[in-house]
């Protein structure tokens, strides 16, 4: 059990879960009720899968954020999990955008994975690849699984999910459509992962198909949707990836994009350029913004 436990024991406290600091030293925290950071570094050493589980949570629900140091500056937000073991992705989950990329509706969740090394903070700057001209957006939503399963029936899916995040599924046209192979090494590009700003546990989430998402670019906006359009909702997509793999406490599946991404604008694709700027958001769980840059050398 953790100090500073509430007698009420209630969920309401533990809702945004948060990695702040500088990269490489980020600290965990949670957000309390007035949007102000609290340090969680004397209860965790970091935000990542053990800390997820069922009985982890239920401890963590009862602190009261009171009881915790408020940061006055964060400096930065980080992923706010760490440790993630998979990064997976889900293919055309959209009906509209499936039709823009004019590719068939698929008839099961279309599996590839993201290199969990693309992982970056929700605010960090995007390098587009060296050479790339075809770097596009996509907002999705994240899930998190919060514990292990496999084979887990689609009815008792959710209770697999810790929460929720928003994810920019960055991608690369050109590597994905033009260069053979697999959707993976479009997907993986160094920075081609934000997530966070917070992890929302799922009881403050609710139905994670009432989602509204959203996506500008230089302040033009260019993806709306929600999530009620999915082709493959939450609990069919966590019950479908365990028929394959075990899921893994930390886990992050990301559930595909709405229409509206660069290479389905008509009559010619728009693809992002050094200096652009990329903000996207979700109901309840946050806004992020990235600057695009060239890559550089010394970005290795």
């Amino acid at each position: 059990m953790y100090p500073h436990i509430s007698s009420s024991n209630s969920r309401e406290n533990v809702t945004k879960l948060v990695r702040y600091g500088l990269k490489g030293s980020e600290r965990p925290g949670l957000l309390d009720a007035k949007g102000r950071v609290r340090d969680l570094s004397t209860l965790l050493d970091d935000i990542n899968g053990a800390v997820l589980s069922p009985a982890q949570l239920k401890d963590l629900a009862g602190v009261d954020p009171a009881s915790l140091p408020v940061v006055g500056d964060p400096q930065r937000f980080g992923p706010p999990l760490t440790e993630i073991g998979k990064f997976i992705a889900i293919g055309l989950n959209y009906r509209d955008h499936a039709e823009e990329a004019n590719l068939p509706i698929p008839a099961e969740p279309i599996l590839f994975m993201k290199a969990t090394s693309c992982i970056t903070g929700p605010d960090d700057d995007v390098t587009i690849p060296r050479a790339s001209q075809k770097t596009d957006w996509e907002v999705e939503l994240g899930i998190v699984i919060g514990s292990r399963c496999s084979y887990v029936d689609s009815q008792d899916a959710l209770e697999k999910v810790a929460g929720y995040l928003l994810v920019n599924d960055v991608s690369e046209r050109e590597y994905q459509i033009e260069r053979g192979g697999t959707w993976d090494k479009r997907k993986s590009c160094d920075t081609f992962g934000p997530i966070g700003p917070w992890l929302v546990t799922a009881d403050e989430v609710g139905d994670p198909q009432t989602l509204s998402l959203w996506l500008d670019v230089n302040g033009v906006r260019r993806q709306t949707g929600n999530t009620a359009a999915m082709i493959f909702d939450v609990k069919t997509i966590v019950s479908y990836v365990s028929q394959f793999m075990t899921l893994e406490p930390g886990d992050v599946i990301t559930t595909g994009t709405p229409p509206g991404v660069g290479m389905g604008i008509k009559p010619k694709p728009i693809y992002l350029r050094a200096g652009d700027v990329v903000e996207l958001g979700i109901d309840r769980l946050g806004k992020q913004r990235q600057r695009y840059v060239a890559y550089q050398l010394d970005n290795d």
